[in-house]
C-alpha cells in the first residue's frame, strides 16, 4: 500500500495528484526550487523538501536528489507528473532500486517507448495501421515529410519539408536541436489528432476511456482538448478503443496513459505514440466518465485491479483549455513576472470529477505567483462539461471573456476567440485550425469605443483612488472647482501605444465631456498635451466611480468595467474585454539609450545556441542565436544585412528582459 507519496513535479499536476491523496488517505510530500518556495503545490502538501537552485536540470529534473528527497520524507512512492521524468526509464528503474512504489509503467516498457521507431515497428506488427518510417533520409520516397525526434516529446523538433533540398539541412538541423536520432515520416496535412486514454493494471485487463480531440494546438502542443470527438461515431470509436487495446498489450504497458492517432478526413488512422503519462487533458476524461484517474492510477501502482469491467459510457461533453502565460500574437512570445490576480468566475470544483455539469479550473498558480522562465507556460486548465458540445463551448467561452488575467499576457482571448468560431462550433477543426483562422488572434477589446471606454474609465477610477486617500478635503469630487475651468489628463501606454485620456467634471461633480486620443510617441515631453479636442465623444453619465469599479451609463446602457492598478499600470475589465494601461508619468525619469542597431532580449532567458561570431558578415532575417524560456526555444533574427560589432553573450548564459545580446553594424 503507498503510505505516503513524492510528487517528482511541480504545479497543477502536483496540485491534482495531491488532491486525490487527501481523499483516499495517503499522505504527501512535495519538491520545491528556490523560486517556488511559496508555490500552492508547496503549501498543499503534509511534507516538502527543497532542491536547491532554480534551473529544471539542478531541482525537478535532478533524479539524484529527488530520491534522497524522497527517502528523507519517509515517502514510499513516487509519483513522476507528467513531465520528461514521467517517461525516463532510468527514474523509473531507481525509485524501485531505492525500495519504493513507481507510479507509472514498468522501465522495461519505457524503454521501448523512449524509441519511437522501435514503439512503431512493435504496434506494425500486431496489425495496427502505422505510418512508415524513414531514418536514412535518402530512403524518402515522397514529400512532405514530417522529421521527428526518435526520444522526443512534447512536439519538441518537428519540422515539415517539402521538397529534397532541404531535407538534408533540415535533418541536421533537428539533430543538433534534440542531440539525438531523428526519423521522417510522411506528413499527412489536414489531420485530426485523436487520443485513447486507458488505463491498464498487471492482471491485462486494459479500459479505453473513449477518445479525446486535441486538434487545435501551436507548435504541436495541445492547447484545447475535447471529449467525444466530434468527428468519431460509435463505430469509428470502437474502432480506435480496439485498436489502443491491442496496441497497449503489444507493448507490455501497464498504468495510464493516452494512445495518440491521426485521423483524416476518410476516417483513415495510424498509431501516432502511446504517452506513458496521466496527461495533461485527463480531466475532460474524468468529466465525461466519473472516474478518478489518478485513484485508478494509485490503485494500479500497488498492484490493484480496475474496479470496472469494460468502457465506461459517455456523460455529455467536456471541452479543456490551456491558459498559458505567452502572447500568440508575438511568436507565442512567454510572459515571466508576478500573476497579481487569476480569477475565473463560477467556478464548481478544481482536481476532481465534478457531481454535476459546471466549470472545473485545476490551477497551479494563485495571486501572487510568479512565472519564471524555466518551466512551461501553462498557468491553469479550466474545462467546461455540459450536456452538449455547444453549451459546452458557450460556457467555457464566457467563463474565459469575464476571468481576470492580470500581471502576465496569456493566450486567454484566442481561446475565447477559438472557441466562439464558427468552424469550431461546427466541429471542423484539425491541426492546422490556427493556421487557417488567424482572425482568431484578434485581442477581444479590439473595437475603438470599447478600448475608450475603458480608457476613460481607468481615468477616473485613478481618480478615485487618490481622492480616497487625499489628507484633506477627500470628499469632494476629482477636479472639483468653484470655478469650472481646465480638463483633468492622463497618458496612458495602450495596446495600440500611448493615448491621452481627458474629461472635465461640472460644478456637481458630473462628467461634463471627455475624449480619448492618439498621442504620437515623439510627443511623449508632454508639452502640448491637455489641449481639447475639438470633437469629443459622446456624453456618458457616470453613474459611480470607485478605485476598484467604475459604473458608465452609455446611451441608456449601463456598463460595470472593474479596474485593477498596481503601481502605475491599470487592469481594466468589462464585458467588451480586457486591457491594460500603463500611465505615463508627466516627468519621466531619462532613460539609458540603447546603441543603434541593438538587440535586446525580448523575454528573460538562457542562450541556447549562438551561431555567428564578432566581424561576420550576415543577410537580413539570418538566424543569430536561440533563447529557451519556459521549455520553447525562440529564435534571435538579424533585422537587417550587416557586420556583427558586438555579440556579449555566450550559449548557458541567462539573460533578462531588455538585455543586450548583439548589436549589428548596419550596411
Amino acid at each position: 500500500m503507498i503510505r505516503r507519496l513524492l510528487v517528482a513535479d511541480r504545479g497543477e499536476i502536483a496540485r491534482r495528484v495531491f488532491a486525490t491523496c487527501r481523499l483516499v488517505g495517503i499522505e504527501t510530500v512535495a519538491v520545491y526550487s528556490d523560486v517556488d518556495t511559496d508555490a500552492p503545490h508547496v503549501n498543499e502538501a503534509d511534507y516538502a523538501v527543497h532542491l536547491e537552485g532554480n534551473t529544471p536540470a539542478t531541482t525537478y529534473l535532478e533524479q539524484h536528489a529527488l530520491i534522497a528527497a524522497a527517502k528523507r520524507a519517509g515517502a514510499n512512492a513516487v509519483h513522476p507528473g507528467n513531465g520528461v521524468l514521467a517517461e525516463d526509464p532510468e527514474f523509473a528503474a531507481a525509485v524501485v532500486d531505492a525500495g519504493m512504489i513507481w507510479v507509472g509503467p514498468p522501465a522495461a516498457t519505457l524503454r521501448t517507448l523512449h524509441r519511437k521507431t522501435e514503439t512503431k515497428k512493435l504496434v506494425a506488427e500486431a496489425k495496427v495501421p502505422v505510418l512508415p518510417s524513414f531514418t536514412d533520409p535518402a530512403t524518402v520516397p515522397g514529400f512532405p515529410v514530417l522529421i521527428k525526434p526518435d526520444a522526443g516529446i512534447g512536439g519538441a523538433g518537428m519540422r515539415v519539408v517539402r521538397d529534397a533540398a532541404t531535407l538534408a539541412e533540415a535533418v541536421a538541423s533537428t539533430r543538433r536541436e534534440v542531440d539525438g536520432d531523428v526519423f521522417c515520416e510522411p506528413y499527412v496535412p489536414n489531420v485530426r489528432h485523436i487520443e485513447v486514454p486507458i488505463l491498464a493494471d498487471a492482471m491485462g485487463a486494459v479500459v479505453p476511456f473513449g477518445e479525446r480531440e486535441c486538434s487545435v494546438q501551436r507548435r504541436y502542443q495541445k492547447i484545447v482538448e475535447e471529449t467525444p470527438s466530434p468527428a468519431v461515431d460509435a463505430a469509428l470509436r470502437e474502432d480506435l478503443c480496439r485498436a489502443a487495446i491491442v496496441a497497449v498489450r503489444a507493448l507490455g504497458f501497464v498504468g495510464a496513459g493516452a494512445v495518440e492517432f491521426l485521423l483524416d478526413s476518410d476516417g483513415d488512422f495510424w498509431f501516432l505514440e502511446l504517452t506513458p503519462t496521466l496527461q495533461t487533458d485527463h480531466a475532460v476524461t474524468e468529466c465525461t466518465s466519473g472516474y478518478d484517474l489518478v485513484r485508478l492510477q494509485l490503485l494500479v501502482a500497488e498492484g490493484g485491479s480496475l474496479p470496472m469491467p469494460g468502457p465506461p459510457p459517455i456523460r455529455g461533453h467536456a471541452i479543456e483549455v490551456r491558459i498559458c502565460a505567452e502572447d500568440p500574437a508575438y511568436a507565442w512570445l512567454p510572459s515571466a513576472g508576478t500573476l497579481h490576480r487569476f480569477a475565473v468566475p463560477d467556478v464548481a470544483g478544481s482536481f476532481r470529477p465534478l457531481p454535476q455539469p459546471g466549470l472545473r479550473l485545476d490551477s497551479g498558480v494563485a495571486d501572487g505567483s510568479v512565472t519564471g522562465m524555466h518551466h512551461d507556460p501553462m498557468l491553469a486548465k479550466l474545462i467546461a462539461w455540459a450536456p452538449s458540445r455547444q453549451e459546452a463551448a458557450r460556457m467555457l467561452a464566457s467563463a474565459l471573456a469575464r476571468a481576470q488575467l492580470h500581471g502576465v499576457v496569456t493566450n486567454r482571448d484566442l481561446l475565447v476567440r477559438t472557441l466562439r468560431h464558427h468552424s469550431f462550433r461546427a466541429g471542423d477543426i484539425d491541426t492546422g485550425f490556427l493556421d487557417r483562422h488567424p482572425e482568431v488572434f484578434a485581442p477581444l477589446l479590439s473595437s475603438v469605443d470599447a478600448v475608450r471606454l475603458s480608457c476613460l474609465a481607468s481615468a477616473l477610477a485613478g481618480a478615485a483612488d487618490r481622492r480616497a486617500s487625499a489628507p484633506v478635503l477627500g470628499s469632494l469630487p476629482s477636479g472639483w472647482r468653484n470655478v469650472p475651468s481646465g480638463s483633468q489628463t492622463a497618458v496612458y501606454d495602450g495596446p495600440t501605444g500611448p493615448v491621452e485620456v481627458g474629461y472635465r467634471m461640472n460644478r456637481h461633480g458630473e462628467l461634463a465631456g471627455w475624449w480619448v486620443r492618439s498621442v504620437d510617441p515623439e510627443e511623449l515631453d508632454l508639452a502640448g498635451l491637455g489641449q481639447e479636442p475639438v470633437d469629443e465623444h459622446p456624453p456618458i453619465v457616470v453613474v459611480s466611480a470607485r478605485r476598484d469599479r467604475v459604473v458608465l451609463n452609455v446611451q441608456g446602457i449601463r456598463l460595470a468595467v472593474l479596474v485593477h492598478r498596481v503601481g502605475d499600470v491599470s487592469y481594466v475589465d468589462s464585458p467588451e474585454g480586457s486591457v491594460t494601461l500603463r500611465e505615463i508619468s508627466r516627468f519621466p525619469l531619462p532613460a539609458p539609450e540603447a546603441a543603434e542597431s541593438s538587440l535586446i532580449a525580448p523575454l528573460p532567458g538562457a542562450v541556447r545556441r549562438v551561431l555567428v561570431v564578432p566581424g561576420q558578415r550576415v543577410r537580413a532575417g539570418e538566424l543569430l542565436l536561440t533563447l529557451e524560456a519556459m521549455k520553447l526555444e525562440h529564435p534571435v533574427h538579424a533585422p537587417s544585412a550587416g557586420v556583427v560589432a558586438s555579440l556579449p553573450v555566450h550559449p548557458g548564459a541567462e539573460v533578462d528582459t531588455g538585455e543586450l545580446l548583439a548589436v549589428l553594424d548596419p550596411e
